[in-house]
């Protein structure tokens, strides 16, 4: 960090100020919460903007947002919260526009069941979050014998009635972003990256992958106007998939589908049948303690319903764990964007018991790791949700005091263990 008004590093040798400009770390923390948090509203902006829908309230903000991060701009700690909580409203406002897209382009998602195996015959596996990419890679590869397969976020691509009816998307490879380099150097086929979440590749599968769109990857074909012709002839050259039972994922509870059946959820509720929802979501990683989400998840009593999104769902999406009268107890509502769907199945929750988000039966346990993340944590903050619970440790550019405001205001607290949070939760 660079000390602009002494212009030396801040902090060190000759600098007599703490932070940049004389600002304090605090008002750094917020700062860098900010830019963090406008880079996962970028994300979803773009992904609508691809899909011809834009926002001005959004883009507007963005830009004062940005330039009130600039050199001697704002002092103001209280500006500051105040625009960190903008910026949550701002991916909120967002998150609905790409929501609207999708459905507008490729239909209202559907409960649906995806294969996990594979077929016999050349193949293709898409990942990242671009469901425009995978529709026109869809269309260009229609009647070609070249099946395709999703990976990572684009689980959730099975569930909408515009990309499901091609019967050449066969099925769901693989898990998370984390796992790209075993898994993909296992895939035989060609390989393409819509946006971010991809891995500097091993030289093993380098040659047969390429990206498109915001993804770039050193020594890796970029495809331009998504003429998908060069990823289609690598598929063409390479070996084909053997034939390969596999398990199945079951995704696409939009929030549409779930409040079609909120009536009945509802009298399962009363009747005491259903006793708690959690929202068990958000980023995977590497990490060990994130296994913590797995343990959680099989933990949770039988009569409780886990809703998940996001990549963190691979910690146990595989998981069998029944259903509560025709009610699955694992709903998976799909990418991270889906976090808006999961916010209007809680509001309707609230009105139909005519009580506030933080008095429903319902619990946070969130996972991140990036932007995208950080910014629909700042969503659920500007909706005044309480008592989130997030880890596997809590954000580093966060100082103490702005960590003490979140605690006090929102009663935000890292994860413990399974056993000592889902016995403080249930009581």
């Amino acid at each position: 960090m660079f000390c602009y008004q002494c212009e030396q590093t801040a902090g060190g040798t000759g600098c007599t100020k703490v932070g940049v400009c004389g600002k304090n770390e605090d008002l750094a923390s917020l700062q860098d919460t900010l830019i963090i948090g406008l880079k996962g509203v970028a994300a979803y902006a773009y992904h609508a903007r691809e899909l011809g829908y834009r926002d001005e309230q959004v883009d507007a903000f963005m830009s004062e947002a940005l330039f009130a991060t600039l050199t001697n701009v704002d002092f103001d700690l209280n500006r500051f919260i105040d625009l960190v909580l903008r910026c949550g409203e701002a991916n909120l406002r967002v998150m609905e526009l790409l929501d609207k897209a999708h459905v507008a382009r490729f239909g209202s998602p559907e409960p649906t069941r995806v294969s996990t195996g594979t077929k016999a015959g050349p193949a293709i596996l898409v990942t990242g979050h671009d469901l425009l990419d995978l529709y026109e890679l869809l269309k260009q590869t229609e009647g070609t014998g070249i099946n395709v397969y999703t990976h990572g976020e684009m689980l959730p691509a099975h569930a909408y009635p515009e990309l499901k009816k091609f019967p050449h998307l066969a099925g769901h490879y693989g898990s998370a972003w984390q796992n790209q380099k075993t898994e993909f150097e296992e895939f035989p086929g060609a390989i393409l990256g819509t946006t971010n979440c991809v891995l500097i590749p091993k030289e093993s599968y380098r040659e047969r992958m390429f990206t498109c769109g915001i993804a770039g990857l050193p020594g890796v074909t970029h495809i331009k106007e998504r003429d998908f012709t060069p990823v289609i002839e690598k598929a063409r050259q390479l070996p084909p998939l053997p034939e390969k039972e596999g398990g199945t994922l079951l995704t696409g509870f939009h929030h549409n589908a779930v409040l079609a059946v909120a009536d009945k959820i509802i009298d399962l509720v009363k009747a005491g049948k259903i006793r708690h929802f959690f929202l068990v979501g958000g980023c995977d990683g590497v990490k060990k303690a994130r296994n913590y989400y797995t343990e959680f998840v099989q933990k949770v009593p039988a009569d409780c319903v886990v809703l998940t999104l996001g990549c963190g769902k691979y910690k146990f999406n595989y998981l069998d764990l029944g259903e509560i009268e025709g009610i699955p107890r694992l709903i998976d509502m799909g990418q991270c964007n889906n976090a808006y769907s999961a916010i209007q199945v809680a509001l309707a929750l609230a009105k139909a018991f005519n009580c506030g988000v933080n008095d429903l039966p319902l619990s946070l346990v969130l996972s991140w790791f990036e932007q995208k993340a950080v910014a629909i944590l700042l969503t659920l903050l500007h909706l005044g949700v309480k008592n989130i619970r997030i880890g596997p440790s809590l954000p580093a550019f966060l100082t103490p005091n702005v960590l003490k405001v979140l605690q006090e205001n929102y009663n935000i607290k890292p994860i413990t263990t399974p056993d000592e949070d889902l016995k403080e939760i249930l009581g």
